[in-house]
């Protein structure tokens, strides 16, 4: 994280120190967020509710925007993300394991009663949520049956000193890992890291088969082997990123809940109330000037890299059925519940089978194929084309009862499976090869003329002309 903090400091925001970490901070990534604005956010010496200040600094905002998340990747072009990251994910690069004495993570070890969880300045982001959430932990577990780790964000509420809970989503790995343990009657050993390089933190949410460790993934974007280091409550059975900010060791014990929630969800609603695992705390590691990395749940700030993603895994999927995909968006205005697929000249019956592999994965709900000359991440032109190229009778498709988010809110309570809809909103084939399609022509001018224009507004700048 700090490679990419120093390379980008002129969209880093240093805020004023003494800021509270009750609602505070989050309403000004609200207020950035409503203006199109996300520079990084910097805070020191936070305040908690008795006004008592934390030495560690608070790094948030750090991924929302697209343009520089893809930076992070090495792209000058955040638009052509989805191809590079289903290859680069898939295509892997091994991690590399380090002692001790090579893991800055590792420079601080707290353990027993000095392993306290108020030593992080954890952020209480919305209005009725109950406490201080980890927003940015990445839990790693593994599979007892093989000891393939698998790694997620999931929230976490401190409760106290040395307990939180966990909130594995039901259908998560993670969670299955915790069945396991606790079939076999034992604790589920848990170890959360939070803050690292963007890269990383986009390799780790690759949508991947069961079991299968994320770490590979994770190199394959950051574009070379991650550093690893052995948990010191684990060993190796828990490997921890040993250039993170910070490392939470220790137990989600067998059958042990607690009420977790509300919390602001990525639908931007809150969610429910619901039991979660609690997790008791063994050890917590750290850089010795950690910095404390936290996500604005339910803004852009979360939504942006966990959508990166999603576009990777889309493009694997539908390229397999639909060899004249070129792109994929996932919008963060549709959270993410909404895809654009881009064809190219797709041949008949091509979109439908692209929008079909689309809808079946989980948390899709709303699927539209354009054409190529559609700019999937201009809204203007996306309308466009859902205005002049559907037929609603011809080119809707609506599929009942596939697997769907259990954080959709407009499921009925109870509900397992969603309906979902898919639009094909690309012109028809041509009648022939070589022929044209039988479309109107879309209204242009001559590039002449174009070359022009751009001339006469260049000059306008010192013309003085008006420029509402």
């Amino acid at each position: 994280m700090r490679t990419f903090l120093a390379a980008h400091g002129d969209a880093l925001w240093e805020l004023p120190a003494g800021l509270a970490r009750r609602h505070e901070l989050t309403a000004l990534q609200h207020a950035l967020d409503a203006r199109g604005e996300y520079p990084i956010l910097l805070a020191r010496a936070t305040r908690d509710a008795s006004g008592a200040a934390n030495p560690i600094p608070v790094v948030t905002n750090l991924t929302a925007s697209r343009v520089l998340t893809a930076r992070a990747l090495g792209l000058d072009d955040h638009r052509k993300s989805a191809e590079w990251f289903a290859r680069r994910s898939a295509g892997g690069i091994e991690p590399r394991i380090v002692g001790r004495a090579e893991a800055p993570v590792q420079s601080v070890v707290l353990e027993g009663e000095g392993a306290d969880l108020r030593r992080i300045p954890a952020l209480t982001q919305h209005d009725l949520e109950p406490g201080p959430y980890l927003t940015a932990a990445h839990a790693t577990t593994f599979d007892p049956d093989t000891g393939i780790d698998n790694t997620a964000i999931q929230r976490c509420w401190v409760k106290g000193p040395r307990r939180m809970s966990w909130f594995p989503y039901p259908a998560s790995h993670n969670a299955r890992n915790l069945r396991k343990f606790w079939a076999r009657g034992e604790a589920c050993p848990v170890a959360f890291w939070i803050g690292h390089h963007p890269a990383v933190l986009l390799g780790t949410q690759a949508k991947l088969r069961y079991p299968e460790s994320h770490w590979r993934a994770a190199g394959g974007v950051l574009g070379e082997s991650l550093r690893l280091v052995p948990s010191i409550t684990h060993g190796e059975r828990i490997l921890v990123p040993a250039d993170a900010e910070i490392v939470i060791e220790g137990w989600a014990p067998r059958e042990a809940f607690a009420a977790d929630g509300p919390f602001g969800e990525y639908t931007g609603y809150l969610g429910p109330q619901v039991p979660a695992p609690l997790c008791e705390v063994s050890c917590i590691t750290m850089r010795g000037d950690a910095l404390y990395h936290d996500y604005g749940s339910g803004l852009t700030d979360m939504l942006v890299p966990d959508n990166m993603a999603m576009e990777g895994k889309l493009f694997e999927l539908v390229k397999a059925v639909a060899p004249s995909l070129v792109n994929v968006h996932v919008p963060t205005a549709g959270r993410r519940f909404h895809a654009w697929l881009q064809l190219d000249e797709p041949a008949r019956g091509e979109a439908r089978d692209a929008i079909v592999a689309a809808l079946a994965y989980r948390r899709t709900k709303w699927v539209v194929a354009v054409d190529g000359d559609v700019d999937l991440f201009s809204a203007d032109s996306r309308e466009w084309a859902l205005a002049t190229r559907v037929q609603w009778s011809r080119d809707a498709i609506l599929v009942d009862d596939l697997s769907g988010s259990a954080l959709d809110p407009s499921l009925p309570r109870g509900a397992v499976t969603a309906a979902k809809m898919g639009v094909d909103a690309t012109l028809p084939p041509a009648p022939r090869a070589g022929a044209p399609r039988a479309v109107p022509p879309v209204a242009t001018v001559p590039p002449d003329a174009s070359a022009r224009a751009g001339a006469l507004r260049a000059s306008a700048d010192g013309a003085g002309w008006p420029r509402a």
